[in-house]
């Protein structure tokens, strides 16, 4: 393939943590080339000042979205915040293809998003258009999107291993605990206390107890496929790590269903997908076994109290939680098989 022949994309919030990994994967994709790149605070500056890891690849130098020349841009992935994700997109131009990393588009309900995000949605017929984009579940809505809005990294964690189990009716779906534990890159790049090296440190915290932003992303996907309203018991750790992520769900299993038999559901239902793993009976899922790569390990357990089993999974929050989840979907809306880019083996250890 020439360079006129590559999809020519922008990277909008090049200077945080996704969208340095996004760059860090495009750039060994044979069908990209990275044309823009974007980050208001930082424009003017040269990405590998902004992050020294990347400056051998040659990248163009940081500029305002304003000032990107979006008609020779074909793709678009977004890593800014809520809120202003939303009103960049919505002024893009309709031949550019839109991978939004951001929360802006993941709840498909404006009034829920303004109960949770704390303001009105202002681009609400673009919010009717956007595929929620949890690849192994939306492959072919994703392969006829416009806008893909990737989900959080605890959702897809937490639903690569429950959705098959909701749909086929083996577990209780009014009894879900949902135990998460998050490397502090997931909260960003900018400096806030809780994630300074003394307070995040050599300890372990929950936070946003019964109130994170992810809880509704993760009913909304779990009430489609159960067919009936779920609320669900989450509750988010710090971990003091840079990236990873471990979800553990605890489920009442339904009458007669065995943890073999969620098993079982599992393997069927990812059997022709790379990126989600069923670990073997026995094996135990962890962040080391996924560092830097898109794979999702699940595994099942038993659990000591009758009728009921542990499921966990894990991945690394910035690439199958966010960047490779991307990457991926970028695959399937361009019609390129949606391994291409993102078959790195994982870093270990």
């Amino acid at each position: 393939m020439t360079g006129q022949d590559k999809i020519r994309i922008a990277v909008i919030g090049a200077s945080g943590y996704t969208g340095a990994d996004l760059i860090r994967l495009a750039a060994g994709h044979p069908h990209i080339e990275i044309s823009a790149l974007a980050a208001n605070t930082h424009a003017g500056e040269e990405m590998g000042r902004v992050f020294p890891h990347l400056q051998t690849l040659g990248l163009p130098d940081l500029v305002k979205s304003d000032d990107v020349a979006w008609g020779e841009i074909d793709a678009a992935f977004c890593g800014l915040p809520h809120g202003t994700a939303q009103d960049i997109i919505a002024g893009l131009p309709d031949k550019v293809k839109i991978i939004d990393m951001s929360a802006d588009f993941r709840l498909r309900d404006p009034d829920v998003y303004k109960s949770w995000y704390g303001r009105d949605h202002d681009a609400t017929a673009l919010l009717k258009t956007a595929i929620y984009g949890l690849t192994e579940h939306y492959t072919e809505e994703i392969s006829k999107a416009r806008l893909t809005a990737c989900p959080g990294c605890y959702p897809t964690a937490a639903l690569l291993g429950l959705i098959p189990l909701v749909k086929g009716n083996m577990i209780a779906a009014d009894d879900i605990i949902i135990d998460a534990k998050s490397g502090v890159s997931g909260a960003g790049r900018g400096l806030k206390q809780n994630t300074l090296f003394s307070e995040a440190g050599e300890g372990l915290s929950p936070y946003a107890i019964g109130t994170h932003r992810h809880a509704p992303e993760i009913e909304q996907e779990l009430s489609l496929a159960a067919g009936q309203d779920i609320v669900v018991n989450f509750t988010p750790h710090l971990i003091p790590m840079s990236r990873g992520e471990l979800v553990t769900c605890y489920v009442r299993l339904a009458n007669s269903i065995s943890p073999a038999d969620l098993r079982e559901q599992l393997r069927n239902a990812y059997k022709d997908k790379m990126f989600v793993n069923i670990v073997p009976d026995g094996v135990v899922p962890a962040t080391q076994h996924v560092r830097g790569s898109n794979y999702c390990l699940i595994g099942v357990f038993e659990d000591r109290i009758p009728g009921r089993a542990i499921v966990i999974s894990t991945l690394d929050n910035l690439v199958k939680g966010s960047a490779g989840q991307a990457l991926q979907n970028f695959n399937l809306m361009f019609g390129f098989d949606e391994q291409v880019g993102l078959t790195q083996p994982p870093l270990f250890p």
